[in-house]
Order: C-alpha cells, then sequence, then structure tokens
C-alpha cells in the first residue's frame, strides 16, 4: 500500500483528525490531531489491511521558542505487507501532552520514556513514565533548543561542552 493510499484510508476513517499529508520526496508524513492519536494508532496495528506491527522510532522535535510548537514523530513498519510510514503529532511547548502508544506497541515504552527526558513531552496513559537517562532530579530537557545547561548538579559542577564546528 502506497503512503498516499494510507493516507487517504485514514482520512476516510477519521476524517478532519488526520491533518495533514506530505508527499514530497524526503518529507513524507500524515500530521495526526494529537487526541485522536491513540484510537488511529490502534486502528494502524489491528486493521488487516494496514497492519503496523513494528514500531520503528519515537522521535520528540523541537521546533524553537519562535514555532512555540514541538512534535512527537513515529515511523511505523508493517512486516506482512512491508509497507511503511511516518506519522506526526503537533503540539505546544509547554505542557504538551500525547497519548500514549506503548499499550499498543510495547517498544514504545522506552521511547516514550526518552522523549519525555529529553524534550518533556509528557505520555498520558504510560504506566511508567519517569525519566530513563538522566537522574529524576535533573533540571530542564537537554533537547529542547532553550535549554540551559545547570551550572551544578548535588555540588559538582557540570561542565560547558562547546560544539566543535565542522569543517568546510
Amino acid at each position: 500500500m502506497t503512503r498516499q493510499e494510507i493516507y487517504d484510508r485514514l482520512l476516510a476513517q477519521f476524517g478532519e483528525s488526520v491533518v495533514a499529508f506530505s508527499n514530497e520526496p524526503f518529507t513524507q508524513f500524515i500530521v495526526i490531531d494529537t487526541p485522536a492519536w491513540y484510537h488511529i494508532a490502534q486502528y494502524l496495528k489491528t486493521d488487516p489491511d494496514l497492519y503496523f506491527d513494528s514500531l520503528m522510532c519515537v522521535t520528540g522535535m523541537d521546533l524553537g521558542p519562535k514555532k512555540e510548537s514541538m512534535e512527537v514523530v513515529y515511523d511505523l513498519f508493517s512486516m506482512r505487507h512491508r509497507h511503511k510510514i511516518t506519522i506526526k503529532v503537533v503540539g505546544p511547548r509547554e505542557d504538551f501532552h500525547v497519548p500514549s502508544v506503548e499499550s499498543i506497541w510495547r517498544v514504545a515504552d522506552w521511547h516514550e520514556r526518552e522523549v519525555y527526558d529529553m524534550f518533556g513531552i509528557l505520555f498520558d496513559g504510560h504506566r511508567h513514565l519517569k525519566r530513563l537517562l538522566l537522574p529524576e532530579d535533573w533540571e530542564g530537557y537537554p533537547l529542547r533548543k532553550d535549554y540551559q545547561v545547570q551550572e551544578y548538579y548535588h555540588g559538582i559542577r557540570v561542565p560547558k561542552i562547546k560544539p566543535k564546528k565542522l569543517a568546510p
């Protein structure tokens, strides 16, 4: 099934909860209304013609303070049908809540915890949403574009690492 056919099927089933579709080279994705994401994810996994049984990756994206929004990107694959799709949900930079899909794809457990840890995006309904890579009392979310490294952590100076310039 092509990405266009997957989009058409979702649009027919969920209407305006399917917000946008991009089928341009290197930017092929479907944008889903955040509150509808859990039900659409169930449909993507259980519909026999779609059967997206593999959640390959969950990624957070901070679009920056000027855009005032963040995204969660899901890459799905069907091993039975050999098709794939990228799904995006978009929300505000502050207090962004996304329905957890770890009860649909168990691998989402750690993926969602990592996105929470690095971006502060909350996954409603997650069984055990807590930091994965950083200590529970770490301040801030390191992959946000406005993140400021704390000067000290438990009395220990936190080194500021300057990014290296790439050669032209």
